[in-house]
């Protein structure tokens, strides 16, 4: 039997959103802060995804200026196909609230926002029979709206908030055969998280709970997959059911510690007695009836293309003049914006780790400035690997603190700098085993969820200095993303001739 692996999106890829045209699904995720904003995905089986874009690639789609807080920006995006063109609607939490954009085309190019006066976070699109548009927030009410114009027609209206635990969000509205179903997430996006369902003759209601809610929940067990929620519902070809949804991977010792951020899993639905069924999420299912393997994305970038890859983002904003590809043909420029990376504004091109165990590398020419590789999860938790005045310094920003780790001479020119993300063998910074022996004697515990080690690589490599990765995770930075591994400049200007992202674990999943 053929199984596949979860999470089916590895990585900083919380609040998934399917739809399906034909053959092929279509997925988007929130994105927080972060600019070029909502990625896009493309798959043919639910299985093998793509990253196809990003549907608000533009300024004038996407404001997120500097006092836009970590986590701020823009919420749980829908995806929904209707009468031939497609709509995302989502919240930016940080500026005017709900907006739908449109497309003809998933690549785009999608439209300008159209603004649409709601409450709540979360929102969501259906239609009905007669074309009428019905949208729900967190909370749960509902509204029909003009989706094109942006005007409330009818509503607000409660209509069910769920089991009675917190945080009733992340609405979806089904129409399926005479029911309209209302599948909410609830119990906060913590380990508490769960799924659960409600349905009605029409999406005014009233709304009949399901029996057997919530339908799905990890919380108070052992499962290595924990804070089920957020789930999308979607139909095959086949007239099988799934649901994708987020959950993640702790890690380490008590209370254990999430560092990728929530990630998209895929998990089969059936309906039994009118309602869908989900099992627990498991590590590894039996996989759809289509197939659709897809080679291997590119593991080095050497920035040949005239733009950059859809899966490289910089935190709020990418000023135009803060980075190039055509000042030195083959590398990417990057320009300081800001003097360091501990305050909104500065230059950083990053993607999202997606692997517990993976391994980054960069053939850095720094020239004159002040430049490296960090791994980041905001402005207040980072771990750098600096390049400046002839020499490479490891530095660590936890919350309030910030250390020079290590230091190393290095001579003029291009270096190559590594930076690994280790999830077994984990020690404490620069702790040899007769200090571990100590340590265990004492009773302290070296239970992060990771090592993250750094390099300068070259005929001679030079190990610099091992991190707990449990200060890089949520549950100390707090916040709702997760890792992302980038370069940056925070002064004068520096080039990257490429950058290089692979798992390193046997099971890359």
């Amino acid at each position: 039997m053929r199984m596949y692996d979860n999470p089916v999106i590895g990585g900083f890829h919380p609040d998934p959103s399917v739809c399906r045209v034909g053959d092929d699904y279509y997925l988007v995720c929130s994105s927080f802060e972060y600019f070029p904003g909502v990625p896009l995905f493309h798959s043919r089986d639910l299985v093998h995804w793509r990253q196809i874009g990003n549907v608000l690639d533009r300024p004038g789609q996407l404001d997120l200026p500097d006092e836009v807080p970590a986590s701020g920006g823009v919420y749980a995006p829908t995806i929904r196909h209707h009468d031939g063109r497609f709509y995302m609607i989502t919240t930016n939490v940080s500026g005017r609230g709900h907006f739908i954009v449109t497309s003809e085309r998933p690549e785009g190019p999608w439209s300008d926002p159209v603004w649409l006066d709601l409450p709540g976070i979360d929102p969501d699109l259906a239609w009905d029979e007669d074309g009428s548009c019905w949208c729900a927030v967190s909370g749960v009410q509902v509204a029909r709206i003009d989706p094109m114009a942006g005007t409330v027609l009818e509503g607000p209206w409660p209509v069910w908030s769920g089991t009675g635990l917190q945080h009733p969000e992340a609405p979806h509205l089904y129409r399926v055969g005479d029911w309209w179903y209302l599948m909410l997430a609830e119990g906060g996006t913590e380990r508490g998280h769960c799924v659960s369902i409600a349905r009605a003759r029409s999406p005014r209601g009233p709304y009949e709970a399901a029996p057997a809610n919530p339908i799905l929940s990890h919380r108070s067990t052992d499962l290595p997959i924990q804070s089920t929620g957020h789930a999308d519902l979607v139909s095959a070809p086949d007239g099988t059911w799934w649901m994708l949804l987020l959950a993640t991977r702790p890690r380490g010792f008590f209370p254990r510690f999430h560092v990728l951020g929530r990630e998209t899993f895929l998990t089969p639905v059936r309906w039994v007695d009118g309602w869908p069924e989900v099992g627990p999420v498991r590590d590894r299912h039996p996989a759809p009836a289509a197939w659709w393997p897809l080679d291997p994305e590119p593991s080095r970038d050497d920035f040949d293309g005239p733009a950059l890859a859809p899966v490289w983002i910089s935190p709020r904003s990418r000023p135009v003049g803060s980075w190039s590809l055509g000042d030195r043909p083959g590398w990417l420029t990057l320009n300081a914006a800001g003097a360091t990376l501990d305050r909104p504004g500065h230059t950083f091109i990053g993607r999202r780790q997606q692997h517990p165990d993976c391994r980054v590398t960069a053939l850095l020419d720094p020239g004159s400035a002040r430049a490296g590789l960090s791994v980041r999860m905001d402005e207040a938790h980072h771990y750098d690997l600096e390049v400046a005045g002839g020499e490479v310094s490891v530095i660590a920003r936890i919350g309030p603190l910030r250390q020079w780790v290590a230091r190393h001479p290095v001579p003029p020119g291009p270096v190559t700098l590594a930076v690994d993300m280790r999830t077994t063998g984990v020690l404490a910074p620069s702790v040899t085993s007769a200090e571990h022996a100590v340590d265990e004697a004492l009773g302290v515990r070296a239970g992060g969820p990771d090592t993250v080690a750094f390099s300068l690589e070259g005929p001679e490599p030079e190990r610099l200095a091992e991190l707990d990765g449990r200060y890089l995770s949520t549950e100390v930075g707090g916040g709702f993303t997760g890792r992302v591994i980038g370069m940056y400049v925070t002064e004068g200007s520096a080039a990257f001739d490429w950058y290089d992202y692979r798992p390193t674990a046997a099971d890359t999943h």
